[in-house]
Order: structure tokens, then C-alpha cells, then sequence
């Protein structure tokens, strides 16, 4: 699964590069995407591979520190990146004209830089309180990555605060973005049921629809997301299928 991911991203990576068709707002976006999918499953699975094959279960506390904030901060980026690929659709779909005004070089780049400001803010906190708690001596996490909340359990202090701390990263993150997610998509839906003609309808729903944010499902979330993700936005992308059957047919000759 790890393997397929990274192919799949890196192919994904190399197509937007190389073909200048692609060098667009939504595909660009669409590698930032790939990016943090490739940084994510690095991050946590050489640590798994570490713990069932060498039986290494062992992490040291700047190691658990780190992987605190990057897994999360990975997280919270991936969360951002969508949102701004459903701007991107809805931008496209209610304002076509000025699409590319809009989402010029320069508007990108602020997106991107906003996207990992905020990240780097909602989650700077958690390391800093983490290292002021007092813990057992002998306690197990039941995670293979040092997860915020399973860490902060072992503590024999007051944990409140951390508990109140987790929920707003929670909603200061992934819940702001999937209600602007599902608002662009409503504003989408009304914009494109608006057309006179059903083909016009049908190609625009084509054109705009991207799958929901995928359920985080432990560790699974870490593999899962990231391999399907250039699956799912790419497949249903006519150039990018022209780009890579091209490529094959190539290979082949």
C-alpha cells in the first residue's frame, strides 16, 4: 500500500511537470495535494514498519514531540489544500471569466503560505504543553506514532485544558474546512441547476464534483487517503488520462 502510494503520487507529480497544459490553478493545487500525501505516509511508516518488523517499540521524547506536531501539521494542510481545491471549482464553475485573474501565480502562492501559517499556528501549542505534564513512569500508548490526546492521557495531572485544546484544533481545522467545503459545493450545485440545458448541467457536475474528505481512520488514514487521492482526482481528469495513455502507448512502441 505504502509502495502504491508513493508510484502514484510521484507519477502524479511527474505529469503535472511535464506537461504545460497541466500548469493550472486545479492541478497545481492538485501537487501540493500529492505532496503532503508523499510527507504524510513518510512520516509515520517507517516508524510502523520499525515497530512490527524490528519489534522497536521504543521512541524517544523529542521523536514523540516531532512526530506530534508534523503528523497533525500534515493533517491540517491536507484539510487546507482541499478546501482550496473546492475554491477552486467553485471559482471556476460561478465566476469563469475571471478564473484565471482570480487564481493568478501570485494568489496561489499567498493560498499556499496561508494554508501552512495556519497549520504551523493551531499546532505549535501542543508540543509546549505536552512537555509541562508529569506522566507515569510506566506507560504504553496503543498507537505506532505519538498521538496528541494518547499522550496526554498518561498524564496524572489535569488534562482539561489539552482536552479543550484538541477540540479546537479539531474545529479550527478540519470542521472550518469541511463547512466551507460543503458551502462551496451547495453554492456549485445552485449555480449549475441554474443552467438552461441539461447536457450544460451534466458537464459542469462532471467538471466541479471531487470526492469528500475521506473518514480518518487511524493509522489506516495515514495510507489510505494519500494513495487514493491521485487515483480519484486524477482518473476522472481528462488530461491527465490523455497524458498518461499517451505515456503507454509510448512505452509500448
Amino acid at each position: 500500500m505504502y509502495i502504491v502510494t508513493v508510484v502514484a503520487n510521484f507519477t502524479l507529480l511527474f505529469i503535472i511537470k511535464i506537461e504545460e497544459s497541466l500548469h493550472e490553478p486545479m492541478y497545481l493545487f492538485l501537487a501540493m495535494l500529492a505532496i503532503t500525501d508523499l510527507s504524510l505516509v513518510t512520516s509515520i511508516v517507517p516508524r510502523m514498519l520499525g515497530i512490527f518488523w524490528f519489534n522497536a517499540r521504543e521512541t524517544g521524547v523529542n521523536a514523540c514531540l516531532a512526530q506530534m506536531f508534523f503528523i497533525p501539521f500534515l493533517y491540517v494542510m491536507e484539510s487546507g489544500i482541499l478546501l482550496a481545491m473546492a475554491l477552486d471549482r467553485f471559482i471556476a464553475i460561478c465566476y469563469p471569466l475571471r478564473y484565471i485573474i482570480i487564481l493568478a501565480n501570485t494568489a496561489l502562492i499567498k493560498i499556499g503560505l496561508v494554508i501552512g501559517f495556519r497549520a504551523t499556528v493551531v499546532l505549535m501549542p501542543a508540543p509546549l504543553l505536552v512537555r509541562k505534564l508529569m506522566y507515569f513512569r510506566t506507560e504504553v500508548i496503543p498507537y505506532s506514532y505519538c498521538a496528541y490526546m494518547a499522550v496526554v492521557q498518561l498524564a496524572c495531572v489535569d488534562t482539561s485544558v489539552h482536552v479543550m485544546y484538541g477540540l479546537f484544533v479539531i474545529i479550527a481545522s478540519v470542521g472550518v474546512d469541511l463547512f466551507f467545503i460543503a458551502l462551496s459545493y451547495v453554492l456549485i450545485l445552485w449555480a449549475v441547476f441554474r443552467l438552461p440545458s441539461k447536457e450544460a448541467r451534466t458537464q459542469k457536475l462532471g467538471f466541479s464534483m471531487a470526492p469528500n474528505i475521506q473518514i480518518i481512520v487511524d493509522n489506516l488514514y495515514f495510507l489510505l487517503p494519500p494513495m487514493l487521492n491521485p487515483l480519484v482526482y486524477g482518473v476522472r481528469t481528462s488530461q491527465l488520462r490523455n497524458r498518461v495513455a499517451k505515456m503507454l502507448h509510448c512505452t509500448k512502441i
